[in-house]
């Protein structure tokens, strides 16, 4: 079962959406093939430290942040991939990389890089290791209303 908290928000929210289990799986790309979820509508989170604040990068799965791109749009001194002991106690109830991308929700400001809008839905992390939530897109966009910007790149 999806974190609590996450389903209550969405509930909350009155979102439509799906909770979908998987086998056991940490990395992006490891849960798109367990999920059979193609990569480019798995959206994963990225916490990044810029100039001090945690905030969400949300990307398709099988991309990476330029973190001196995603610097330059926020405009911070300095912009890097956040350690796991310094967002930790925001994702209480989650396991640690299976962060959802819900910015309200952990008091985080999220930016979502645009490919992830060419799909007609998208999945992301419930919480744990062996569940994503799948929703519309649009409605993603509505509830999470992100900061849209171009930040991803395919290494």
């Amino acid at each position: 079962m999806p974190v609590r908290s996450v389903t209550e928000y969405l509930d909350q929210n009155k979102v439509d959406y799906h909770a979908c289990n998987h086998a056991p799986a940490v990395t992006s790309l490891e849960v798109s093939q367990s999920s059979h979820i193609p990569a480019a509508n798995l959206a994963k989170t990225v916490i990044c430290n810029a100039d001090g604040e945690l905030v969400m990068a949300v990307l398709p799965a099988h991309q990476h942040v330029d973190c001196r791109v995603l610097q330059d749009l926020l405009q911070a001194e300095t912009l890097r991939l956040a350690e796991e002991s310094e967002f930790a106690d925001r994702f209480p109830l989650c396991e640690l990389g299976g962060m959802p991308p819900l910015g309200e929700l952990y008091r985080m400001p999220v930016y979502m890089d645009e490919s992830l809008l060419g799909a007609d839905w998208i999945a992301f992390n419930a919480g744990t290791h062996t569940e994503v939530i799948k929703m519309d897109t649009g409605v993603f966009k509505r509830l999470v209303k992100p900061t849209l910007c171009n930040f991803a790149v395919t290494h």
